[in-house]
């Protein structure tokens, strides 16, 4: 049977909430909503949804590279913005990252986020297709 491998960021909400920022378990890895808190716990760039669906792929690549996945290994992605009018800036963000190895994706309005500052969160799913990566 595969480890279970957690990575976390340090996410204020994780220790309060109790989870992790990725799992992996096998060749499956599934990365929890991001958002683009940075390293003080503040969101990064207020009000501007580029900057932090950028933010939101850093981290996410970060724990990624914790589980021993890489970005090219994303098979789907989950958008959740508070505006829908700034899907153009927050593709132009997924794009930069995905345009040679996209994913599935979904981006859907809501109607806010745990903080009014933020206008993006990401989920991703992965699949590592090379099992010697484990």
């Amino acid at each position: 049977m595969s480890e279970v491998r957690r990575a976390y960021s340090g996410g204020l909400w994780e220790s309060k909430v109790g989870y992790c920022r990725a799992i992996r378990h096998g060749a499956l890895v599934w990365v929890t909503g991001t958002t683009s808190f940075d390293e003080n716990g503040t969101i990064h760039a207020p009000g501007d949804a580029y900057a932090q669906a950028v933010r939101c792929l850093q981290i996410i690549k970060t724990a990624l590279v914790e589980l021993d996945v890489q970005m090219s290994d994303i098979v789907r992605t989950r958008i959740f913005v508070t505006d829908i009018r700034d899907w153009e800036a927050i593709g132009r963000a997924h794009l930069e990252v995905f345009q040679h190895h996209p994913p599935t994706t979904t981006m859907v309005e809501v109607s806010r986020l745990i903080g009014p500052e933020m206008r993006v969160e990401i989920e991703a799913d992965a699949m590592v297709s090379d099992m010697k990566k484990e």
